[in-house]
């Protein structure tokens, strides 16, 4: 629509499309994104860490490893919230593993505050043969050495914090073993064990718990079978 000015003009103003259509005009906003705290090397240390400690017991020494993992909870409270390794201790009133023990203690303390996938370290770890030969835990589980069964604490920890998923046997597994258990059930064992004295060594979980059944080789511990 044209307006014919027929008067002079004395002040004039500015006026925006959103005081034309009386509406309030839009705020400009910058959209802010959350900071996601990830591990890494200079990451500070907190006054207070949550962790949990491990009792380690071998026929090796009278005295028993005790292995602290402390862990950092990061992005606390948000959607992005984790908690990782942060630290290990391993104390024991048996010194003659000093030296080695608290330079392995210091070396994974770094690579767990280093950053990235740590989960690694269990199966360096568990790979560690002793040249003197291995033992056997309660229960008929055979461990190479005694830093395979530091792995194996460190292993345990991260299943529980979810860095490791856990490995779960179905409930039709479960029900095959529990069977079989029963109909072998009353063989003593010199090794203070769950299963049969005749059971062989399993290569899988490193139990004493492989038994002859049904014509396959068959653990009685996880399953494990060439019959499938």
């Amino acid at each position: 629509m044209i307006h014919k000015i027929e008067s002079e003009i004395v002040d004039c103003t500015v006026v925006s499309n959103a005081v034309k259509t009386k509406e309030p005009a839009p705020e400009e906003t910058t959209p802010t994104k959350a900071e996601v705290v990830q591990m890494h090397e200079k990451l500070q240390r907190p006054e207070m860490l949550v962790g949990s400690t491990y009792k380690v017991k071998t026929p090796m020494s009278e005295h028993a490893l005790y292995i602290t993992i402390n862990d950092i909870i990061l992005n606390q409270g948000t959607e992005h919230e984790q908690r990782r390794p942060f630290e290990i201790f391993i104390n024991s009133k048996n010194m003659d593993h000093f030296q080695w023990v608290v330079a392995l203690t210091r070396v994974i303390s770094a690579v767990f505050r280093k950053g990235g996938d740590a989960t690694f370290l269990v199966e360096e770890l568990k790979g560690v043969f002793d040249p003197k030969g291995g033992y056997f835990k309660r229960g008929g589980r055979f461990m190479p050495s005694l830093v395979a069964e530091i792995g194996e604490s460190i292993e345990s920890h991260m299943k529980m914090i979810g860095l490791i998923p856990q490995e779960n046997l179905d409930d039709h597994q479960k029900d095959f073993i529990a069977k079989k258990r029963a109909e072998l059930a009353g063989n003593d064992s010199p090794v203070k064990s769950d299963f049969p004295a005749s059971a062989q060594l399993c290569s899988k979980c490193n139990t004493k718990a492989k038994v002859f059944s049904d014509g396959c080789m068959t653990c009685l511990s996880c399953g494990d079978s060439k019959c499938g």
